[in-house]
């Protein structure tokens, strides 16, 4: 490397190659020495009047980015290694525009052989299209929820007004009533978990999980079939140690295959989860034992409402495979069924994963 290049200059390029705004201060003197020029464009400032906002304090945009500096510098001193690499989340006023920019400040100290904290070293990541990503996720399971609550608030007064009025019902009748109202306690169980307002924002207010282990995605599911003492087998190859993903989504929509294969399959016989590589992704399935589904059914299965012929006097509301769907789908994979050539149905969630090959830089 030609010595003209220094650790800063290539801290800088490796940084801004990824779009961040690269900034460096001086412990010993607080000045700024280096912003990246793109700041310009997202603040809404020129690079030269950011070091004299720094420089002179005030309520500049970078006064959140500097606030604190000598204190952070004072703990580290004190043998605080918390200060030596801090994050930040917080909006900063645009220069010329009057609105408010969301950002992540992302910082470390440079220290010397010495100990001693020499420069702190950061980026500004633009926060904007995260946030809006999370209000859309925020209004679909927000929808998904107003979709599922509505026909089964419906259903759950009707099931009531039924057992009220009904007393000269027979038990097979009253007993279908009772498994009514416990699909629809069920389903609304599932939506204040997963879809409410409160569970909204109680995650909304801590990290989130955005990677799971199919692995054990797999083992979780066979866990709920054991808990209804039932047989289960699990076959797993070839998959990646984590897959990018919102693992109580995914958690939920197995939940409901296996739900189904318990409720379709006789007691005696083995549930199948399995796990393999397929087509550019993974492939998560589960089969049962039972009867399959009905020919002409296997397109409609997964509709909103829809109750397969063979569904009998089960329990259901025709929510659950369209929910799983739903979630599948927004993690840009698929859902489908299919009859099993010996027997059974068998259920394939595919998900999308690309293991890609590092480029060769340096001779062989």
């Amino acid at each position: 490397m030609p010595s003209s290049f220094t650790m800063a200059d290539c801290f800088r390029t490796i940084a801004e190659l990824h779009g961040d705004i690269v900034w460096i201060v001086d412990c010993s003197t607080g000045v700024l020495e280096y912003i990246s020029p793109s700041a310009a464009g997202l603040l809404g400032y020129p690079a030269t009047q950011l070091r004299e906002q720094w420089l002179n304090g005030g309520d500049g945009p970078l006064a959140q980015l500097g606030d604190g500096l000598g204190q952070r510098l004072q703990r580290f001193a004190d043998g605080d290694a918390s200060r030596l690499r801090v994050v930040r989340e917080f909006d900063v006023p645009h220069g010329t525009q009057g609105r408010m920019v969301p950002v992540e400040v992302a910082s470390m100290l440079l220290v010397t052989d010495g100990g001693n904290a020499h420069s702190v070293v950061g980026t500004i990541r633009d926060l904007s299209a995260r946030r809006e990503a999370a209000a859309a996720e925020r209004r679909f399971a927000s929808m998904l929820n107003h979709e599922f609550r509505t026909p089964l608030s419906t259903i759950d007064g009707a099931i009531q007004r039924l057992e009220a009025t009904g007393s000269n019902a027979d038990d097979a009748t009253r007993q279908r009533y009772r498994k009514i109202g416990a699909a629809v306690d069920r389903m609304i169980e599932m939506l204040d978990d997963y879809l409410s307002p409160d569970r909204l924002d109680e995650t909304g207010h801590k990290s989130r999980e955005h990677h799971a282990r199919p692995q054990q995605l797999l083992d979780e599911a066979a866990g709920i079939v054991r808990a209804a003492n039932r047989a289960v087998t699990v076959h797993a190859a070839g998959l990646p140690a984590q897959i990018r993903c919102a693992p109580d989504g995914l958690r939920l929509a197995l939940k409901v295959l296996i739900d189904n294969a318990i409720q379709y399959s006789p007691e005696t016989t083995v549930i199948e989860l399995s796990g393999v590589p397929d087509a550019g992704g993974l492939a998560l399935q589960v089969r049962d034992m039972g009867t399959g589904v009905p020919v002409g059914e296997l397109d409609r299965v997964f509709d909103k409402f829809y109750r397969g012929t063979n569904a009998g006097s089960r329990a259901g509301s025709g929510l659950g495979l369209y929910m799983a769907r739903s979630v599948v789908e927004v993690h840009g994979g698929s859902l489908t069924a299919a009859n099993h050539d010996e027997c059974g149905a068998v259920f394939k969630i595919w998900l999308p994963h690309q293991q890609l090959a590092g480029k060769k830089v340096a001779p062989g």
